[in-house]
């Protein structure tokens, strides 16, 4: 994602050359303005994200455009976090987590609490601590980010459950926190990203079924605007494709057992209704069978289930859960080592995360005959 960063000091068309002489960015500004970091992008004739780029150590800028954003820097006296960290080595040795989520939805995943696990394991060897807030809704959740910037709390920060069109790698970069996108990248974004492939876990999912013989294969989705969400849902429709079968349309859900349940029904009420269903967490899969079951139908008889995360509950209910496993705390562990190393402006080396599994259980079997 360093692409870009040329002799110009920005990625393509973000350069901020022209003809003529700009005006300095305190006479744009006003007298008694405290500078900001486009006032160091104006003045070093570069994108703001070059400028992030420079403040967090990270590669991709060429050594004139380092240059010139160091100069404009000291010119204008602009002190990213507070504490100018980045420019004084000094650091918080604290990283930060801010999660949007509904409290009932947060409480049930246990996605959540995995990757916190992970990411500690990750901090507590290198001595670094982590700072968690919980915001219920977009403008808390930007004031908690300007928060932790503006008081020098944290050397960086986890940006988790990405959105399509998500706003914060761009906030983040603006307010000069370092950043790691625990997702897919960003296209266009200077924040680099882990991700974990959900997409294969998917494939594998309806291949067992294909494999058992269920054509009619139904999905039951994750909360809109979520890019995981979109990329499970793309991956069924993409399996179900390659394999030759009919699409069903998919059930929107939100991750939540009582969603989970409603569109079970939903896809249970079509006129062809599927034999089988693959769900987009094993909350609403747990759901989706006592709803199965609630409608007189016999699991997996009657209508195989599979879920997606393997939680502690999946091989304790009747039947045991058939699903789809990520390590999360590798994950978190991977996450934390890689945002410590932007922190201290050294190399993040790319990291392989383990592969998904796919742990079949009893709640798959082939389909009644017809």
């Amino acid at each position: 994602m360093a692409q870009g960063h040329d002799q110009a000091g920005g990625p393509a068309g973000g350069s901020a050359r022209g003809s003529g002489t700009a005006k300095a960015p305190a006479q744009r500004r006003g007298r008694g303005s405290r500078p900001t970091i486009g006032d160091v992008a104006a003045l070093a004739q570069v994108s703001k994200a070059t400028v992030s780029f420079v403040i967090n150590g990270r590669s991709g800028v060429s050594p004139q455009a380092r240059v010139r954003v160091m100069e404009a820097i000291d010119q204008l006296g602009w002190q990213p976090n507070a504490g100018a960290r980045a420019l004084s080595n000094k650091r918080a040795q604290t990283l930060g987590l801010v999660i949007r989520r509904p409290p009932e939805l947060l409480s049930t995943d246990p996605f959540f609490l995995q990757f916190v696990a992970g990411v500690e394991t990750g901090l507590a060897p290198l001595g670094y601590a982590l700072v968690l807030q919980v915001v219920p809704d977009e403008e808390a959740e930007r004031q908690a980010y300007e928060r932790l910037a503006r008081d020098g709390r944290v050397d960086g920060v986890f940006l988790t459950d990405m959105r399509a069109d998500d706003p914060r790698p761009a906030l983040v970069t603006d307010l000069g926190l370092g950043a790691l996108i625990v997702g897919p990248p960003q296209s266009g974004s200077p924040v680099p990203a882990l991700a974990a492939d959900d997409g294969s876990g998917v494939r594998r999912a309806v291949g067992h079924l294909r494999s058992l013989g269920h054509r009619w294969i139904g999905h039951v989705t994750g909360a809109e605007g979520y890019v995981h969400t979109e990329a499970r849902r793309a991956a069924w429709r993409a399996a179900l494709a390659d394999a030759g079968l009919p699409e069903i349309p998919p059930a929107e859900a939100d991750f939540t057992g009582a969603a989970g349940a409603r569109a079970t029904h939903e896809l249970l009420d079509l006129d062809r209704p599927p034999t089988a269903i693959v769900y987009a967490n094993d909350l609403m899969a747990i759901a989706g069978i006592a709803a199965a079951t609630s409608r007189g139908l016999r699991v997996p008889s009657d209508l195989s289930v599979v879920g997606f995360d393997d939680i502690p509950l999946a091989d304790c209910i009747a039947p045991p859960l058939t699903t789809v496993r990520q390590d999360v705390p590798a994950w978190g562990r991977a996450a934390a080592e890689a945002l410590v190393a932007l922190a201290e402006g050294r190399e993040v080396t790319e990291t392989e995360l383990p592969p998904v599994a796919f742990v079949v259980r009893g709640s798959t079997a082939p389909p009644a005959a017809e």
